[in-house]
């Protein structure tokens, strides 16, 4: 983990996340100058390293400020801009707009550097808006939360997501915010950039275990896979729920639902560092997708007793993890469908036996 590689100041941020391995190499570059963005980058030499122009990077025209030496070494890149928060009043019909959306690029960050943990993998950007007339922000923050991992492993905090040692986690937390209605729902607007010959697609995998998020038995995944030959490049993976206290257990579970899939036809909003690795016209040159992500139970009062709202998602390259079956489900599964088939079984037997025994006492006539 690098915060602001080769700039001393601390006024903007930038975050270089570098996964080596014997092979290949793996960029993540978080930044929040203009909308947050992750630029995701994977190499096919393990020495690759990330070069960074501030000079253009800080001006008007950042095109050609971020690039990845060697240049002919990148095989696959992409970038999420998580661009507006929305907020809806439950009451009214689905889509209707009530208040003004929060334009994060239009935020205020904080510096990274205090929250910047170089042993757990972990940083924080936190940030309110530049204009705030409603005061919503007066005793609150949007953050991202960022996670990187050196192993295979699952998260301890709930949802638990399962991950790998070449992805990370992010979390988007809303805390402290007040609503500027008496039942809302918050609305996270999420955008893709892809290079020609990919596209994104939604999935939704359902299962009956539910072990690691009780009560949750869905999984979201946003690919990107090649038109070419079908193969998935990259991910966002999710559960289909939300959490509304700071030490998440199952009964603070807030409903998310994914809503609809679409490409993006309008400029994308300023994102600096997608500019300045794609270059200035992004929304003609390359493939934009937007997805909204809606949290809100159908009352609309889980956010307002608690005022803290976090959602956990995945980011990687190639397959989403997969969960199987641990271990525990097998073995309870197992005694569920055994116990009635071994019952059926002995049952059988005491019946033969018992008619055995039955005729067993007459001698033969003859």
């Amino acid at each position: 983990m690098q915060y602001n590689p080769g700039w001393n100041s601390s006024s903007v941020n930038l975050l270089h996340v570098r996964a080596q391995g014997p092979a290949d190499t793996l960029h993540y570059v978080w930044s929040s100058i203009g909308a947050p963005a992750v630029l995701l980058v994977a190499t096919d030499s393990p020495g690759s390293s990330l070069g960074i122009n501030w000079t253009r990077l800080l001006s008007p025209s950042p095109a050609g400020a971020v690039w990845i030496d060697p240049p002919g070494s990148v095989v696959y890149a992409t970038a999420v801009v998580f661009t507006k928060v929305f907020e809806h009043s439950e009451a009214k019909p689905p889509g209707s707009l009530s208040y003004p959306p929060y334009d994060l690029s239009a935020f205020s960050w904080n510096s990274i550097d205090p929250t910047l943990n170089l042993t757990a993998l972990t940083a924080e950007l936190s940030g309110v808006p530049t204009s705030d007339p409603g005061g919503s922000f007066s005793n609150g923050s949007l953050a991202f939360r960022v996670t990187a991992y050196e192993a295979d492993g699952r998260d301890e905090r709930l949802p638990s997501l399962l991950h790998t040692a070449d992805s990370s986690q992010l979390e988007f937390v809303l805390a402290g915010v007040a609503p500027r209605g008496n039942s809302s729902l918050f609305v996270l607007e999420v955008a893709t950039v892809e290079e020609a010959g990919a596209a994104r697609s939604l999935r939704s995998v359902r299962s009956i275990d539910d072990e690691y998020t009780p009560t949750v038995f869905e999984m979201l995944s946003l690919v990107a896979e090649s038109q070419n030959d079908s193969s998935t490049l990259s991910f966002l993976q999710w559960k289909a729920t939300a959490y509304g206290s700071r030490s998440p257990r199952r009964e603070d579970g807030i409903q998310c639902r994914a809503q609809g899939l679409q490409e993006a036809n309008r400029t994308l909003p300023r994102s600096t560092i997608v500019q300045a690795y794609f270059g200035q016209g992004v929304s003609s040159t390359y493939s934009v997708s937007a997805l909204n992500i809606s949290f809100g139970g159908e009352e609309g009062r889980v956010y307002q007793e608690e005022r803290y709202l976090s959602w956990s998602v995945l980011l990687g390259f190639g397959q989403p993890p997969t969960d199987t079956f641990s271990p525990l489900v097998i073995s309870i599964v197992a005694v569920a469908l055994g116990t009635p088939l071994a019952m059926l079984l002995l049952g059988t037997c005491l019946v033969l036996l018992a008619q055995r025994r039955r005729y067993s006492e007459y001698e033969p006539i003859n």
